[in-house]
């Protein structure tokens, strides 16, 4: 297992697709020539407008997408593996998944990934997401092959859920992708110890690329894009400014972190008893 150099691409995306993709193609570059074999982009690259209908007249499917097309096209050129951390793509009957892409530098996609958790929530200050309206959510995790490792895939609210994690460490991950569009309050106060607690856990890297900024559909996200090692020191952390993080990434420190803590191997299957229920206790 040979070291490589991994990005993370920080972005502001709006409600024009061709701006977004133009905005991510020179952040993809910038990244690429500082070395990086695999870019990462975040959440919801192309677009971002919770106006369902106006974000369906916005996207295509994916046989047809000319960004994704495009995409291809970069990571072939660059030749590098592309993750794009996500992409609205339409389905059948105006249904819509929030999808993530791995892109081979061949431009061949050797990994697609559909968010499985949504996001519905009513947050204090009327802030309101129902990710369920919009989206349709996926049922199955991915793990996919880059040269030096494997890499699980994840999407944003998916880091909530540690199960999701565990899943794709135990099938052989030793990097997890977390491409993100966190709100600016959740992100403040859960943001860092959420992902810290996955690397750690894990003992996996974290490649967390993040939207950030206020948005032209009126959200405001967090930013703060990072990659973190197996042992969760944050290795490089942006701003809430669009750019990108690189950093060195070394499989054989994930392979030694869990030798050190070897949460993977000692978990154990356990039962909870049913309660008795209340008045029932004997006297």
């Amino acid at each position: 297992m040979t070291s490589f150099k991994a990005a993370c691409v920080q972005m502001r995306s709006g409600r024009s697709v061709a701006a977004n993709v133009d905005d991510a193609e020179a952040l993809i570059r910038a990244a690429a020539a500082a070395g990086a074999g695999y870019v990462l982009t975040p959440e919801m690259t192309t677009i971002l407008d919770r106006d369902k209908e106006a974000l369906l007249a916005s996207i295509g499917p994916e046989e047809i997408d000319p960004s994704l097309q495009r995409f291809r096209e970069i990571a072939r050129e660059l030749g590098i593996h592309l993750h794009i951390g996500s992409m609205a793509i339409k389905l059948a009957d105006d249904h819509i998944a929030n999808r993530s892409f791995l892109i081979a530098p061949n431009g061949a996609i050797i990994g697609r990934y559909d968010k499985i958790h949504m996001f519905d929530v009513d947050l204090s200050g009327g802030e309101s997401y129902r990710e369920s309206a919009t989206y349709r959510a996926g049922d199955t995790a991915i793990v996919a092959d880059l040269p030096w490792t494997k890499i699980g895939l994840t999407i944003c609210y998916d880091v909530r859920f540690p199960a999701l994690h565990r899943t794709l460490a135990k099938a052989g991950a030793s990097i997890l992708a977390v491409p993100a569009a966190f709100t600016k309050k959740t992100g403040e106060a859960h943001w860092h110890v959420l992902l810290r607690s996955r690397a750690i856990e894990t003992g996996s890297y974290i490649a967390a690329a993040a939207q950030a900024g206020h948005h032209e559909d009126g959200r405001d996200t967090y930013g703060h894009s990072m990659i973190i090692d197996p042992w969760g020191k944050i290795l490089a952390e942006a701003d809430d400014q669009p750019g990108f993080i690189i950093a060195e990434i070394d499989p054989a420190f994930s392979a030694s972190a869990r030798l050190a803590i070897p949460a993977l191997v000692n978990a154990r299957d356990f039962a909870l008893p049913e309660m008795p229920q209340v008045g029932s206790f004997a006297i």
